[in-house]
């Protein structure tokens, strides 16, 4: 009998396996279940036509396991990336200018700008498991239920594009703003004033510019302080708190087209004021003949990310760096403003608690979902955490970077963990969006799940548990109270104070400061405080006096003095408070 015929007689007999694909049923055809096997992989990729799960190599005989059989028939997709030779570079070349605080927008920052492009030739055949016979697609000798089922699976959107239109495009965009809610019926007051075109000075101190002019009622006051000393000198948020009025355009940005810098602080943002010529004639500014001659808010950070080299840090710009690659050297691709959640990733997966839970230990969690016939290793978590973990920490992903014969820069694949994104941000408003979100609250949140994953079993976040005894002593009676609760993670004060170069400080601040009020940019270096970890604990550690405390000693409310003191775990992790309100 002839192969072909082979094929056909055992196709004949797992036609019952088969399965056609509903509307909306999800279909894992980008990346393996259990690994980060794709059909770029050099074995492709499997897709299961009963369970349309996609399916690496080495897990085959697992998947035929758990389905008991009847995981027999796959789709074998073998993607080939092959080069496109003489592709035209991009003009602005790999140091084109950032001009927006943005990300994938047009004069934004586009990580994969200089990547090499590629396209893509797929080969594909019908598969059969455990006797490895195949066939190639098309074949009009299928059966029609075979080809049914195979025309489904191309022609429907992947399990990652379904869940991809549920959150937001792999773009982010700092200078978007929207129409203010006061805009449209902004009181402004009939005071008679009128605001010349230039020559404008705050009406409380003598700024000539970071000026802001009141929608209401015409004030021009000077803009906030900022962190580093410089900017103004708060009078017109104060003016705000004083008076209630929402909306202040900021003077010097407002140009003929219309555009300007308006903020409110009711709503505290820059936002969109669609009658601000209407508001600004009010007072006797004719907009049409208005010229723009200060920085706008969106430039002045965008230069400051620049002299402070947030963006050359994010570029590598000027550093020639030696590629690495091997186990615990894998990169994570960014899925679009990820990168709190890689960063967490990253590290989580050196401690030896997780090393040892979810890669050494993979193969027992691999087992456990194939013992449970309703289980589903893409909604598991602790099959996905061993997934990263084999990703990140074994050899199988870690390719060594191709180099670019051009530019003779190193290009590195890494790996694209969609799969736990999608799943560890269920159900979460923030974490399963396409927003940038802080990385303390996202370790925090995978503490929470792998607890709730791991009950009566290892849990690997034990290692950053630790106690905190709060003392309280009443002022009166001097007597004490110990309460005693449970954290992952130390809140640890910065004591500007305690900084140890506070003469360079004090010298950076005066200098920038008289450049400001000679109108002029300070073009020196920026000098930041250095404090030393030891000075946040022991400001941390320092007693706290609590106003209006209930004492049960003296059954009244009086002072009391708290301390705090912790048991510290295997491994500390700390949230720094980095940023300060001023009232």
């Amino acid at each position: 009998m002839s192969g072909a015929a082979d094929f056909a007689n055992e196709m004949q007999e797992n036609l019952r396996k088969v399965a056609v694909p509903i509307h909306g049923q999800k279909i894992y055809k980008d990346e393996c279940v259990y690994s980060f096997d794709n059909p770029e992989s050099k074995t492709g990729l499997y897709v299961c036509l009963h369970t349309f799960r996609g399916i690496g190599e080495e897990h085959l005989q697992r998947h035929y396991e758990r389905t008991s059989g009847k995981g027999s028939v796959y789709l074998h997709i073998k993607r080939i990336k092959k080069k496109i030779e003489n592709v035209e570079s991009t003009p602005e070349g790999p140091d084109k200018k950032i001009t927006r605080l943005a990300i994938g927008v047009e004069g934004g920052f586009f990580p994969d700008l200089n990547k090499k492009k590629f396209e893509y030739e797929d080969t594909l055949s019908i598969f059969l498991y455990p006797s490895r016979k195949s066939c190639p697609w098309p074949n009009p000798d299928l059966p029609e239920i075979v080809k049914l089922s195979v025309n489904a699976v191309l022609q429907a959107d992947s399990a990652y594009k379904l869940e991809e239109l549920e959150a937001l495009s792999n773009t982010w965009d700092g200078e978007t703003i929207f129409p203010s809610q006061y805009a449209e019926n902004l009181e402004q007051v009939e005071n008679g004033k009128k605001v010349p075109p230039t020559g404008w000075k705050c009406e409380k101190c003598d700024m000539t510019n970071n000026l802001w002019l009141n929608l209401t009622d015409g004030s021009i006051l000077c803009g906030r302080k900022y962190f580093d000393g410089s900017g103004g000198n708060d009078h017109a948020i104060e003016y705000y708190r004083e008076k209630g009025y929402p909306l202040a355009v900021k003077l010097g940005t407002i140009t003929k087209e219309g555009k300007a810098d308006v903020h409110s602080y009711k709503e505290d943002c820059l936002i969109l004021d669609p009658y601000l010529a209407k508001h600004l004639a009010h007072f006797g500014i004719n907009i049409g003949s208005m010229e723009k001659t200060e920085r706008t808010m969106a430039e002045l950070e965008l230069e400051a990310n620049q002299k402070f080299g947030e963006w050359s840090v994010v570029l590598e710009s000027g550093s020639k760096l030696k590629p690495l690659s091997g186990p615990g050297l894998v990169g994570l691709s960014n899925l679009g403003n990820s990168c709190y959640m890689n960063s967490v990733m990253q590290v989580v997966f050196t401690i030896p608690d997780f090393v040892s839970k979810f890669l050494e230990n993979r193969q027992a969690i691999y087992d456990e979902m194939a013992r449970v016939d309703t289980a589903n290793p893409v909604e598991d978590f602790n099959c996905q955490m061993a997934k990263l973990a084999e990703g990140l920490l074994t050899d199988k992903y870690a390719v060594p970077p191709v180099i670019d014969e051009t530019t003779n820069d190193a290009i590195f694949e890494g790996i694209k963990p969609q799969m736990f994104k999608n799943l560890v941000g269920k159900g979460h408003a923030d974490f399963s969006s396409k927003r940038q979100q802080d990385a303390q609250e996202f370790f925090l949140h995978i503490v929470n799940v792998l607890e709730r994953s791991n009950l009566n079993q290892v849990n690997p976040t034990d290692c950053f548990k630790f106690k905190v005894e709060d003392r309280f002593e009443c002022s009166q009676s001097h007597k004490v109270k110990y309460t005693y609760r449970t954290e992952y993670c130390l809140p640890l004060p910065i004591p500007e104070a305690a900084a140890t170069n506070k003469e360079q400080l004090a010298a950076y601040l005066a200098q920038k400061k008289a450049a400001e009020n000679a109108g002029q940019r300070y073009e020196g270096e920026v000098v930041r405080p250095h404090i030393k970890l030891d000075s946040c604990l022991e400001t941390f550690s320092q007693a706290e006096s609590i106003e209006q405390f209930y004492s049960t000693a003296i059954n009244d409310k009086t002072t009391a003095s708290k301390y705090v003191k912790i048991l510290v775990p295997n491994h500390q992790s700390c949230a720094f408070h980095r940023f300060f309100f001023q009232f």
